[in-house]
């Protein structure tokens, strides 16, 4: 084939690529674009008539919207349970998934299957059981209830597993003439090696936590606790809901998670590729 029918060839897959990839970036887009400029509008005038553009814009509607919640607590306390829980899901993840990929013991398969099983049981079958633990342990409207339950996940064990098994046992070998045992073959070597994926795990692990709306409104009532999910329900009363400030509210809780998306894009996508379904 001559370069000229190589480059057309290649051209002719990217503008298909595109013409499937543009509509469905609008779908997606379309939602994100009507939240921003309907926390835009003057209040009173999000849906009559229901059009995209406002015809000013009432920058004011974040700063009132900022005045009537503590939002700034509210972004305090969504961040305090985010880094504890990615922090707890990093380091006991990564010692289960080194257990069942790279440590040979009885019925470490079986073991697994069962383990991978818990993910077909839904949070909402769960979630009473959780709750009266978390009563009985006294941890009501604390962080800890808040933290606790969610430090271990199986969909993150899964996910590191399947990345650690594909280290080459090579490298295992090698430390241990070194001296190193399995928690220093863990953290010095499995782990930099999948650094992607530990980022990927982490970052989906984030954005759980920050979206999270129905564990904190269950066990932290007080106002001090709330995180922001459970804030932005101070704008939708019984007859009245303020959409504007409630769409600026959401606006603001959607920057740091398209940020971190942003800076880990590399990662996350390497991480996806390297935790594919392996033995």
């Amino acid at each position: 084939m001559t370069m000229g029918g190589r480059r057309r060839r290649y051209l002719s897959s990217n503008l298909k690529l595109l013409l499937v990839l543009v509509p469905v970036a609008f779908v997606i887009l379309v939602p994100y674009l009507w939240m921003v400029t309907a926390s835009l509008k003057p209040r009173g005038l999000i849906g009559e008539p229901p059009y995209l553009y406002p015809a000013y814009f009432e920058f004011g509607n974040y700063i009132k919207a900022w005045q009537a919640a503590p939002f700034l607590r509210y972004y305090f306390n969504t961040l305090v349970v985010a880094v504890a829980v990615v922090a707890s899901r990093v380091v006991l993840a990564s010692m289960a998934a080194y257990a069942f990929a790279c440590l040979r013991f009885p019925g470490r398969d079986v073991l697994f299957l069962l383990f991978i099983g818990t993910m077909m049981v839904p949070f909402q079958a769960t979630i009473i059981p959780a709750f009266l633990i978390v009563r009985d342990l006294h941890w009501l409207n604390s962080y800890q209830a808040m933290i606790a339950p969610r430090m271990v996940d199986a969909f993150a064990i899964f996910l590191l597993r399947q990345s650690f098994i594909g280290v080459p046992r090579d490298y295992f070998d090698a430390a241990r003439l070194d001296g190193c045992r399995h928690w220093g073959i863990l953290w010095r070597i499995v782990v930099p090696l999948n650094r992607a994926t530990v980022v990927t795990m982490a970052l989906f692990a984030f954005l759980f936590v920050w979206n999270d709306f129905l564990w904190p409104l269950l066990v932290a009532n007080d106002e001090s606790l709330r995180v922001i999910q459970v804030g932005l329900q101070a704008f939708s009363g019984q007859y009245l809901t303020e959409w504007t400030y409630m769409m600026a509210g959401t606006v603001t809780a959607t920057i740091l998670p398209i940020l971190l998306f942003i800076v880990a894009q590399k990662q996350f996508v390497a991480g996806l590729t390297s935790s594919g379904v392996k033995g």
